[in-house]
């Protein structure tokens, strides 16, 4: 007989029908408003985890604020505003559109990137994180873009190998659409990842978490947010600036999510646990 294989939740030294939440805010470093609410979140609110968009244009006045939070690097490919812009740290030609920043739709980056410029720029990313300070505790991906596109997917799980670092992947369910198996590709890797994700349909993040704390199942569940404050910056930026100020207000001052979280039983955690289980192997 083989020993059975630990859940995640036991390698992390619980029960495997516990409960474990990692509430992860995204965006860190793409504006002013961003970094504030963040912050807040992690350390006023019920966040847990965050990640930064190393090549936005209020990345280093992230670092200049970090305090050692849970913060890993969210994979920047695209620059999805309308009138804001950012492009990548290494100025590779291919990741560039027409207006000299990175292209806004996934799409249109998968069919023009260079994948060697996609690595390298990927990489430079999480060195420059190091860099100013930050203890990287995980790999995400903005937009989703390293996450369903199998060559894509490749660089993102060699990165993963190489820093030693857990990652953010879909659920299982979204396999079948993707047309190849990357939850079994970053296991058999020894990269680790929650077992489930409840990924966004739109901004704003109240329903969805509500959603999750409510059908919350045994094992890790990642749910993300968006925390802004509400700055004219913020309101120039993008149509969708209420939902991030109600992202912020929910995690940072809405008393009832946190009585919901402790009705669901979970345990918050962080990436980092994530990241010494799998430098434990």
């Amino acid at each position: 007989m083989f020993p059975a294989v630990a859940t995640l939740a036991e390698r992390l030294g619980y029960r495997p029908d516990d409960r474990l939440l990692i509430i992860s805010c995204d965006d860190l470093g793409a504006c002013h408003a961003s970094n504030v609410g963040v912050y807040e979140a992690l350390r006023e609110g019920v966040a847990t985890s965050a990640s930064l968009m190393v090549p936005a244009p209020w990345a280093r006045e992230a670092a200049a604020q970090y305090r050692g939070e849970d913060i890993g690097v969210h994979l920047t490919l695209n620059a999805e505003h309308e009138l804001y812009r950012w492009g990548p740290v290494t100025q590779a030609p291919s990741l560039l559109d027409g207006e000299g920043g990175f292209p806004r739709r996934v799409d249109d980056l998968w069919e023009h990137a260079d994948l060697d410029e996609v690595r390298r720029e990927c990489r430079v990313q999480i060195e420059r994180a190091i860099l100013w300070g930050f203890d990287i505790t995980h790999l995400a991906s903005h937009l989703g873009s390293m996450q369903l596109r199998p060559e894509f997917f490749d660089i993102y799980l060699e990165l993963a190998v190489e820093f030693a670092l857990p990652i953010r992947l879909p659920s299982a369910d979204t396999e079948a659409s993707t047309g190849f198996p990357f939850r079994r590709l970053a296991a058999e890797e020894g990269v680790l990842f929650p077992d489930h994700f409840t990924p966004a349909q739109q901004a704003g993040s109240r329903e969805r978490v509500e959603r999750t704390l409510a059908t919350l199942e045994p094992g890790v569940t990642e749910v993300h947010v968006q925390p802004m404050i509400d700055t004219p910056e913020v309101r120039a930026l993008s149509p969708n600036w209420e939902a991030w100020v109600d992202d912020h207000q929910l995690v940072v001052h809405d008393e009832a999510l946190a009585d919901a979280i402790a009705a669901s039983g979970a345990h918050l955690i962080g990436f980092r646990q994530l990241r010494a289980a799998q430098r434990e192997g």
